[in-house]
């Protein structure tokens, strides 16, 4: 499945109802991402200093979730989350010439990248 099929995939599961203007569909995609992602820090938390099991399936399931707030985020936006991907790779070309790590260069980001 490539981003476009996810993409018309997953916004036919959005509440149209409540998401009609662009500023309610940013808010809650905002919003659930936030809780997507306090998800998966707590269930993390919870592995390293509680003794729970680290799940992975469930860890994959809240990835997806964050996924699909991320989907509504970019469509928000007007942007196809393809598009998202693509700016996102460029951005870590121009950071990490050639994808290779360097801590030297994390450090010392050029503000125009970012």
């Amino acid at each position: 499945m490539d981003f476009n099929q996810y993409s018309a995939l997953a916004l036919r599961t959005a509440n149209t109802q409540q998401l009609q203007n662009q500023l309610a569909k940013l808010d809650n995609a905002a919003l659930g991402l936030a809780g997507e992602s306090g998800e998966i820090a707590d269930h993390i938390k919870k592995h390293l200093y509680q003794g729970h099991p680290l799940d992975i399936p469930k860890l994959a399931k809240e990835a997806g979730d964050a996924l699909w707030y991320l989907n509504l985020l970019a469509d928000a936006l007007g942007i196809p989350l393809e598009v998202l991907a693509t700016m996102n790779i460029q951005k870590l070309e121009a950071r990490f010439p050639g994808g290779v790590f360097s801590a030297e260069r994390s450090m010392n980001r050029h503000e125009e990248l970012e």
